[in-house]
């Protein structure tokens, strides 16, 4: 079933959403919050309540893209549940290493963003600095900070090494850096 007709079934409150969704996206939101969680149990929570989100956000809401709609969704609750697990056991995994990762370049730039700027500026340099990028090195960002996979997935999937994967995204962390004072956010 196509993102337009799982998007009615939505609107019309029509059970059947849920399911045409997990048969259709439901591996891909596992996946993202199996990257950041690093449980399948959690993992497997998290895509519930995606599904719970997603029921109760459309209607208002009518995505454009639906699987990019699915993926924030799953996203932004890993990480909240990721946030109260660290909390409570200050644990590692993917999600601190490449939050780590990105701070050199962009730790400025928060404090910035609570005084002095908004959320939306520093979003638009941040997708201007991406738009500059190779295909394969926008992907490789995007897989390693928005979907939090490891940089040896990362490779495998490029069919890169994992030294090189780390040396090109070490690299594209140096020039959005270089981007952002350019810009003024650091």
């Amino acid at each position: 079933m196509d993102d337009v007709h799982i998007i009615e079934l939505y609107w019309d409150r029509c059970e059947d959403a849920i399911t045409q969704t997990a048969a259709k996206y439901g591996r891909y939101c596992h996946t993202i919050a199996y990257n950041i969680l690093f449980s399948a149990e959690d993992a497997s929570e998290v895509v519930n309540d995606t599904y719970m989100d997603a029921w109760n956000s459309m209607p208002p809401h009518r995505p454009a893209i639906l699987s990019a709609y699915l993926g924030k969704i799953a996203r932004r609750i890993s990480l909240d549940r990721w946030r109260v697990q660290r909390a409570k056991k200050r644990g590692g995994g993917q999600a601190e290493m490449a939050l780590e990762e990105l701070s050199d370049s962009v730790v400025a730039v928060k404090d910035m963003v609570d005084e002095k700027i908004s959320e939306k500026e520093l979003t638009a340099s941040i997708n201007l600095f991406l738009s500059g990028l190779s295909v394969t090195e926008r992907d490789m960002f995007v897989c390693r900070y928005w979907f939090l996979m490891p940089v040896r997935e990362i490779g495998e999937s490029f069919g890169f090494s994992e030294s090189r994967t780390k040396s090109m995204l070490f690299r594209i962390r140096k020039r959005l850096k270089s981007h952002l004072q350019k810009e003024g956010f650091v």
